[in-house]
C-alpha cells in the first residue's frame, strides 16, 4: 500500500482508485484519518463526536461483506449532527440534546452505508443547523483550517473544516439556505446543493417549502461528483426513485461530467440579491475580486457572458423570514427544555410559534410563486455566476449571540445569494477562484437551471483548471 502518511494528500477519486486496486484498505485508510482527526480535529472544532471502535468494525464489515462496486466502497466520511444514526449520539449543536442516542438512522445515513461508505462519526454543526456559522454552546467553534481566527461557515461547518484540513477526503452536508455552500466558500472546497428532488435520502421534498437537500462537500469538483453519485444512486445506477417528484434532466451518473470539464455555455453574472430591498447588501472588494475572478476565467473559456438584467422582488425577505422561523417553531423542545437552548435558537422558537397560521400559508404561497418567477427569468443562462459569499470568512466571535434581529441582518450581509436558490430548488455549486493577500480562500457561486448538474460540474471543473487554486494546502495541514 501506499505510505500511510501520504493519504490524505490524495483526492477522495485518488483514494477510490487505491481501494479498487487493492493498494489500500478500508480499514487502514480509516485508521489513518482516525489518527489524523484525533491530532487535528479539536483546534478545528470539526468534529461532534468521533467513535474510532465502531468505525474500525464497520470498515472490517465493509472489506469481508460489500462488493467493490457499491459506490463508495471503503470511503471514510463523517455523518453531519444533524443526521442520525442509530446507536450514536445525536445532539443536532445543542445541549438539549446532550444524552440523545437514536435507535434508527435517517435515510442518509442508512444510503451512505449501502453505498459501502466507512462512517468516522458526526461532523459539527450550530444548534439545530439553523444559523449560517458554527458556533455554539454545546461545542467549540469549526473554524477555517486557512485561519484559525475566523469561522468555518456553516451549517456544514465542521464537515468543511474537516475536509479543508484532510480530516476527510469529503463529506456529505445539508443546504437549507446555503448551508453547504457558505462552509465550502469559507474554507477553499468546492460545495454543490443539489436540485430539489436530486438525492432520494436528501431530496427537500418533505422540508418546509422545499427547502432543504443533501450534497457534497469536497477539495475537488470530481471528488464533489463521486460523493454526489454515491447520495443519488447508493446502489449503482440507474437511481432509484422512492418520490413521484424527481429532478428534470439527467439521472447520473455524474463524475464523468466532472472529470471531462467540457462545453461552452452561455453564463449570466448577477450581483443583485434578493435581500436588497431588506437592507444595504454591499459586496466587499475581496468578494467582487473573486467575482471579478470568475468572469475572467469564463471569458477565457470561451463562454458567453452577460450581465442578468436587476428585477426588484419586494417580499422575499418577509417571506423567507416566516418559514426560516416556522422551522424553529418545530423544534422538539418544551418548558423548562427552552432555557438550555441558545438565545437566536429561543428567539427563532418563540418567534416561529407565535407566527400565525395564514402568514405562514402566505408566505409558502409567495415563494412558490416567487420560485417560478426566477426560474422563468434565469431560463435563457446555462448557468448564473455569483460571489459565493459577500465577505471574507468572518472572524469567530463576530455574529451577535443575543439580538436575534441583528443577528439575522449579519447573517445576510454575509451570505445574500445563497438562500434563494434554496427557494427555487435549483442546483449551485461554489468552487473556489482565488486567495487574497491574508491568505483566505474567495469563491463563486455558479446556479444552474433544474436539474442541471452535470452542466454545473462541467464550468466548474474548467474555473478550477484555469484558476490555479488547488493542491493548495492551508496552514493547518
Amino acid at each position: 500500500m501506499s505510505d500511510p502518511v501520504e493519504l490524505h494528500d490524495a483526492t477522495a477519486l485518488e483514494l477510490h482508485q487505491l481501494l479498487q486496486r487493492g493498494d489500500v484498505s478500508p480499514s487502514e485508510l480509516a485508521a489513518h484519518f482516525l489518527a489524523r482527526i484525533e491530532r487535528l480535529g479539536p483546534e478545528l472544532g470539526a468534529f461532534a463526536h468521533v467513535d474510532a471502535d465502531a468505525a474500525l468494525e464497520r470498515a472490517r464489515h465493509v472489506e469481508r461483506e460489500m462488493p467493490k462496486t457499491a459506490p463508495l466502497w471503503g470511503m471514510p466520511l463523517a455523518d453531519k449532527d444533524l443526521q442520525l444514526r442509530a446507536g450514536m449520539p445525536a445532539r443536532f449543536g445543542s445541549r438539549a440534546f446532550a444524552d440523545f442516542v437514536p435507535v434508527e438512522s435517517d435515510a442518509l445515513v442508512r444510503d451512505v452505508d449501502r453505498a459501502g461508505a466507512v462512517s468516522l462519526g458526526k461532523t459539527a454543526t450550530p444548534e439545530f443547523g439553523l444559523p449560517s456559522y458554527t458556533e455554539g454552546i454545546a461545542f467549540p467553534p469549526a473554524r477555517t483550517p486557512w485561519d484559525l481566527s475566523r469561522g468555518a461557515g456553516g451549517s456544514s461547518g465542521g464537515a468543511a473544516a474537516a475536509v479543508a484540513a484532510g480530516l476527510l477526503s469529503f463529506a456529505p452536508g445539508s443546504d437549507g439556505g446555503g448551508s453547504i455552500r457558505i462552509p465550502a466558500a469559507s474554507c477553499g472546497l468546492v460545495g454543490l446543493k443539489p436540485s430539489r428532488g436530486r438525492v432520494p435520502g436528501g431530496s427537500g421534498i418533505g422540508s418546509l417549502a422545499g427547502l432543504g437537500v443533501a450534497g457534497p462537500i469536497a477539495r475537488t469538483v470530481a471528488d464533489a461528483a463521486l460523493l454526489l453519485d454515491g447520495l443519488v444512486a447508493p446502489a449503482g445506477y440507474p437511481a432509484e426513485h422512492p418520490f413521484a417528484l424527481r429532478a428534470p434532466g439527467s439521472d447520473g451518473p455524474f463524475l464523468g461530467a466532472a472529470i471531462r470539464g467540457e462545453g461552452r455555455y452561455q453564463l449570466g453574472v448577477m450581483t443583485e440579491t434578493p435581500w436588497d430591498d431588506f437592507t444595504e447588501i454591499v459586496v466587499e472588494p475581496e468578494a467582487h475580486a473573486a467575482l471579478e475572478r470568475g468572469i475572467e476565467l469564463a471569458d477565457r473559456l470561451g463562454h458567453g457572458v452577460e450581465a442578468v438584467p436587476p428585477a426588484s422582488e419586494p417580499g422575499y425577505a418577509e417571506a423567507f423570514r416566516a418559514v426560516w422561523q416556522a422551522g424553529a417553531g418545530g423544534i422538539p423542545v418544551q418548558g423548562e427544555g427552552e432555557e438550555l437552548l441558545e438565545p437566536l435558537t429561543r428567539w427563532l422558537l418563540r418567534r416561529g410559534r407565535a407566527l400565525p397560521a395564514t402568514e405562514l400559508v402566505a408566505a409558502l404561497s409567495w415563494l412558490s410563486d416567487y420560485e417560478q418567477r426566477v426560474i422563468r427569468r434565469l431560463a435563457s443562462y446555462d448557468a448564473v455566476l455569483t460571489p459565493a459569499l459577500a465577505m471574507t470568512p468572518r472572524p469567530v466571535g463576530w455574529y451577535d449571540a443575543d439580538d436575534g434581529e441583528r443577528n439575522f441582518a449579519q447573517q445576510v450581509a454575509f451570505t445574500p445569494f445563497t438562500s434563494f436558490v434554496n427557494v427555487t430548488g435549483l442546483p449551485a455549486i461554489t468552487v473556489p477562484v482565488m486567495f487574497t493577500e491574508e491568505g483566505l480562500p474567495m469563491g463563486v457561486q455558479l446556479i444552474g437551471r433544474p436539474g442541471g448538474e452535470a452542466v454545473l460540474l462541467s464550468i466548474a471543473a474548467q474555473f478550477e483548471r484555469r484558476a490555479g487554486v488547488v493542491g493548495r494546502r492551508p496552514p493547518v495541514w
